[in-house]
């Protein structure tokens, strides 16, 4: 009877391994999350803001307090990495479509061109459906500031490059707090930033989105 016992005891811990090991590699293979820091090495936190998106409606943080969302600056004249950023964008809503945890926040950095009429032609000829993508303009002083200080993304004008203004391709991703956090690289240290032109940027942040809107 013992050598019967010990053979059910030894097949139920069999069984146990094969269910619980392909979960705890599956946990420990999940990207651990960083907190971006602020210069005074506390998480960063989105600056509060108040814009007016594509529908003409005042457009806060409050709008995002408890989601997920990416950030990203652009405009809509521009002709060389915006269509790239807002197609991988457009990618990006579409995998977490009908997830209402989930947003985008856009804010254009030629405020005096991209008026909320604008801004609504490009959001439907991009196939924006996502209701918690916004499409924000405003002051501009107050658009380069929360794009320079407040995410550390430089924008600028720059007349002598073509469309008149610089910006970089990267994504900002924010958690349900208003917090920016990323992945580590290889080297222990956070990426900061997703890259918003290659499919590896937009693998990356589509993982990490779904991380944050699991916890």
């Amino acid at each position: 009877m013992k050598n019967y016992s010990y053979i059910g005891i030894t097949f139920i811990i069999l069984l146990f391994g094969i269910w619980a090991i392909p979960k705890i590699v599956d946990r420990l293979s999940e990207p651990d999350l960083a907190y971006i820091l602020d210069v005074n090495k506390e998480p960063a936190v989105v600056p509060d803001f108040s814009f007016t998106n594509q529908n003409g409606e005042t457009i806060t943080n409050e709008d995002y307090a408890g989601k997920v969302y990416v950030a990203e600056f652009f405009f809509t004249t521009c002709p060389s990495i915006c269509p790239i950023m807002n197609r991988n964008m457009v990618k990006i809503q579409n995998s977490f479509f009908g997830n209402p945890n989930f947003g985008v926040a856009s804010f254009t950095i030629n405020p005096e061109y991209d008026t909320p009429e604008i801004l609504k032609a490009y959001a439907e000829n991009y196939g924006v459906t996502n209701p918690n993508w916004h499409m924000m303009t405003g002051d501009k002083s107050e658009i380069y500031q929360l794009a320079n200080v407040g995410f550390n993304l430089y924008v600028g004008e720059a007349p002598e490059v073509e469309g008149g203004f610089e910006h970089s391709g990267f994504f900002a991703l924010i958690d349900q707090e208003g917090k920016i956090r990323s992945r580590y690289d290889e080297n222990g240290n956070p990426i900061i930033y997703y890259d918003g032109l290659e499919d590896d940027g937009i693998q990356m942040i589509t993982q990490d989105i779904e991380l944050l809107l699991n916890n």
